[in-house]
């Protein structure tokens, strides 16, 4: 079962690991991990500012991966979305697909969100197509917008409504029950 749980003082180390792990580093468009102590103002930050939100991803009450809302506190009712499977273990097993309907539960019921959208390198052809099943919409398509060890990397921008996720939401969430991949 998959299951998002509030960021626990214990979970800064584990996400330092996989924050630094190639596989996951790569895809990160926006995240600094130069170091211990940069990561540890991040995990804090996350932890205790409004703006921001943060869940622990657990697969079968394991750690899995990391998703979080950037920009909660804005009046526009909007926030950006990142997420990530850190354990190589629950990759491809849908975890990522799981969390993100999870996760929109969250944004567009209990945050009461209008809008999320979502940063994608272009390249990150799993996360569009996760991210495209889930029912974000393509936006916008953005040239040379990030730097990544040092290149000028495209950046596809996707977003979805609350409106079109309330539509989305019923069979996201029945596939998902009956894939046994989250409760009922």
């Amino acid at each position: 079962m998959i299951e998002l749980r509030d960021l626990l003082p214990e979970d800064e180390e584990r996400l330092f690991q996989w924050r630094g792990e190639p596989d996951v580093a790569r895809w990160m468009s926006d995240a600094d991990v130069s170091g211990r102590e940069a990561h540890r103002a991040w995990f804090d930050q996350l932890r205790g500012d409004p703006d921001l939100r943060g869940w622990m991803i657990l697969s079968n009450g394991r750690p899995a991966g990391l998703l979080t809302l950037t920009g909660l506190a804005g009046h526009h009712r909007r926030a950006a979305w990142n997420w990530f499977i850190g354990d190589r273990e629950a990759r491809g097993r849908g975890v990522g697909r799981a969390a993100q309907v999870l996760g929109l539960d969250q944004a567009f019921g209990a945050l009461g969100l209008h809008k999320v959208w979502a940063e994608v390198l272009a390249d990150n052809d799993a996360a569009m197509k996760v991210q495209t099943g889930a029912g974000f919409r393509r936006e916008g398509y953005l040239r040379g917008h990030v730097l990544k060890d040092g290149e000028p990397r495209d950046v596809v921008m996707l977003g979805i409504l609350a409106e079109e996720w309330a539509a989305l939401a019923p069979a996201a969430r029945r596939n998902l029950t009956d894939a046994g991949l989250i409760a009922a």
